[in-house]
């Protein structure tokens, strides 16, 4: 039975930390009749959140694909975590989603994580309706949001609805495209409402902001437009297409409220989700790109008949095994049959398929063109992964995850422990790629890496939950990096004269900073032969293993460039072995004269504070050498933003509740990499010289 496309909606819900996603995402779960227990969602029932740490911590860490039903529309949801992070889970699922739904917080407005995931949302062009949610909340204000995202945003919010009444008074919302009064009864069940006629004292208001909807959604369409100049009012499936067209082109996003935890409005946001936002053919296909990573130019059309594609995005281990995510964006796949996962190079079986509804799950035969469903049985795959058509293989435009900026040492406490955490450790991996895990060669502690501290936290509480392995923390460490900031000319001569055939390299070279963010570079200027063509890759190897670490106290070297200028060889000692043990030696010899320089983590420090602690806030985030960015006051509170370097900001959610009598919140995501103080980075040097000896 083909599908009929037109009717899938494939959509995310993202948001701050709290702005009620996953209360959201519950309602639309129990309007569209998938849960039937109305009303019973106490702390930590939520259906989509269904891992221990979740239900405790009250956030949504991983994302859950749901599937459901309204007006004969299927919905693929996924609820994305909204702490910065797990910012990760977000960019995947933004990755294989064709909509979204943005949900701000009424009182509390467009928070720091928002601004991230909208940013997220623009680099993946995801098309998106706003929904205002919490409106019963003591300080929620409508307009001010909506202000909020004009100007934090930069975006251009099209409001389709108003609120009637606002915090204990809220009742429901005036829907500006048929101009009608939606009011919920208090019972708390969403399916108790009249429509009725806009009440008096809002008619006004109502009349000017559905002029400005008018005039927005016409600019879409020449025609109507100039109908519209002439003085006639377009009807209302004229407005709906002119809307669906510019929100699915970005130009702007409907903009809805209500209070999810009271019921109320959530169902004009699904209809706002069938009328506005795109079906899997609407959405730009994704670009294909060879084994190598270079584009073909071919896309992954969405349609069932085409040959295989489909993106691996998210890997969650459970109790009947590994669950691999994927979204197929043409193609098929059915049971039992092999795809070839282009990544690895090898075959997959597909063992069972199954429809995810958060932690339960119905059993498919196939899927096809368009769906999000959950594989069983799959080996070598991780998130990221593209699973093609064996005959006819390509590959989707791979992630790109960012590096871990945050590690600390971890131990069993009993020494029997140490192969279940090695195996659980592998499975922790595969789920996150944002997650790392290494073993120091020369103290052999197991480290592991990620993005902050909450996100290591949470890791070490899974590995005790759900894999019951019982570790010791260290103490965080944090990435630094080295580079250099003096341009050296050096030369060196590597030469081994031991019976039989010798070694002989000599390279005449430069060492200088490179640009910011780029690493590794390489160039020979060699001309004449000196250096025969064929050891050039050979140099460049031997400096390029050597910044793996650096002079000062063994991180990475970064933004450092090399360029071989000259040098000699012998026709018969000279290999391409000892041309790299000739720039390794060079590296050594040459780096600590190119003044190296530590380099510290710079995170971008979010902080929400109330009025009267700001000033105490501000001074701490100066003792821990912080640059102030900006600082702006609202109704609640004040939000401070800033760029602190990582090292001081261990244990910052502690004093900042201490300071804050409990009222404050923050958030960081990794920024940059910036020079570190000289007396900060003697200490650095020291301690690390220590940990290593010791």
């Amino acid at each position: 039975m083909a599908t009929d496309l037109t009717k899938y909606r494939n959509i995310g819900i993202f948001a701050h930390v709290d702005a009620g996603k996953t209360t959201t995402t519950e309602r639309i779960l129990k309007l569209t009749g998938k849960i039937h227990k109305i009303g019973e969602v106490h702390d930590g029932q939520a259906t989509t959140d269904f891992m221990e740490q979740e239900q405790e911590r009250g956030i949504t860490i991983q994302s859950a694909a749901t599937t459901c039903f309204w007006n004969d529309h299927r919905f693929n949801i996924i609820d994305t975590p909204g702490h910065v992070d797990f910012t990760i889970e977000v960019y995947r699922s933004l990755k294989v989603l064709d909509g979204g739904v943005g949900v701000f917080c009424g009182s509390g407005g467009v928070e720091p994580q928002s601004e991230t995931n909208w940013r997220y949302a623009n680099d993946s062009e995801v098309a998106r309706v706003i929904y205002v949610n919490k409106l019963d909340r003591i300080g929620a204000d409508f307009y001010k949001v909506v202000d909020q995202v004009e100007k934090v945003l930069g975006a251009n919010p099209l409001v389709m609805v108003l609120p009637m009444g606002i915090e204990d008074d809220f009742k429901g919302v005036v829907d500006l495209l048929t101009m009608k009064a939606w009011l919920w009864d208090d019972s708390g069940d969403p399916t108790k409402y009249v429509v009725e006629d806009v009440p008096e004292d809002l008619k006004a208001k109502a009349e000017e902001y559905r002029e400005k909807l008018v005039e927005t959604a016409i600019e879409q369409d020449d025609d109507v437009m100039e109908q519209y100049l002439e003085g006639e009012q377009p009807d209302i499936d004229t407005l709906k297409r002119c809307i669906r067209k510019g929100t699915i082109n970005l130009d702007f996003f409907p903009t809805y409220c209500g209070s999810s935890f009271k019921n109320k409005g959530v169902q004009l946001v699904l209809d706002a989700v069938i009328d506005y936002l795109p079906n899997p053919t609407e959405v730009k296909p994704q670009p294909e790109v060879d084994l190598e990573g270079n584009e073909t130019g071919e896309f992954a059309v969405v349609d069932s008949d085409k040959p295989l594609r489909s993106l691996v995005f998210k890997i969650m281990d459970d109790r009947y095994g590994a669950l691999t995510f994927i979204r197929i964006y043409s193609g098929k796949i059915e049971k039992g049959m092999n795809v070839l996962n282009t990544y690895t190079g090898k075959s997959e079986r597909i063992g069972r398929i199954v429809e995810m509804h958060a932690d339960s799950r119905n059993d498919l035969d196939e899927a096809g063109a368009g769906d999000i469903v959950a594989v069983l049985g799959m080996k070598n795959v991780q998130t990221g992964h593209t699973l093609a058509d064996e005959k006819n293989p390509a590959t989707l435009e791979p992630m790109v995850f960012p590096d871990p900026v945050i590690s600390v040492a971890i131990a069993p406490k009993e020494k029997v422990g140490a192969e279940k955490l090695g195996i659980a450790l592998g499975k922790m991996v595969q789920e996150d790629p944002s997650f790392r895990v290494e073993t120091d060669q020369e103290s052999n502690e197991t480290i592991i890496k990620g993005m902050g501290e909450l996100h290591l936290d949470i890791k070490v509480d899974i590995l005790r939950r759900t894999h019951s392995c019982e570790v010791e923390v260290g103490k965080p460490q944090v990435a630094y990096r080295e580079t250099i900031t003096k341009v050296i000319e050096d030369e060196y001569t590597h030469k081994k004269q031991t019976g039989g055939a010798g070694q002989f390299a000599k390279i005449d070279y430069t060492i200088e900073p490179g640009e910011v963010g780029t690493g590794f570079e390489f160039e020979s200027k060699v001309t004449g032969g000196n250096v025969p063509r064929e050891f050039w890759p050979a140099v460049k190897k031997g400096f390029e293993l050597c910044i793996e670490e650096g002079v000062l106290a063994g991180y990475p070297v970064q933004d450092l460039k090399v360029t071989l200028m000259d040098g000699a060889f012998h026709a018969v000692d000279s290999s391409a072995v000892a041309f790299e043990t000739a720039a390794k030696a060079a590296y050594r010899q040459s780096l600590p004269k190119a003044a190296p320089q530590l380099l510290e983590p710079i995170m971008k420090v979010d902080v929400f504070t109330p009025e009267d602690h700001v000033g105490d806030v501000i001074g701490d985030l100066n003792r821990r050498r912080a640059m102030i960015k900006a600082q702006e006051s609202g109704s609640l509170g004040s939000r401070v933003k800033a760029d602190a370097p990582l090292g001081e900001m261990f244990g910052y959610i502690g004093d900042l509740r201490t300071m804050t009598s409990g009222r404050g919140q923050f958030s960081m995501e990794f920024s940059h990499y910036a020079p570190c103080p000289n007396n900060i980075a003697e200490e650095v040097i020291k301690e690390t010289k220590e940990r290593k000896a010791s």
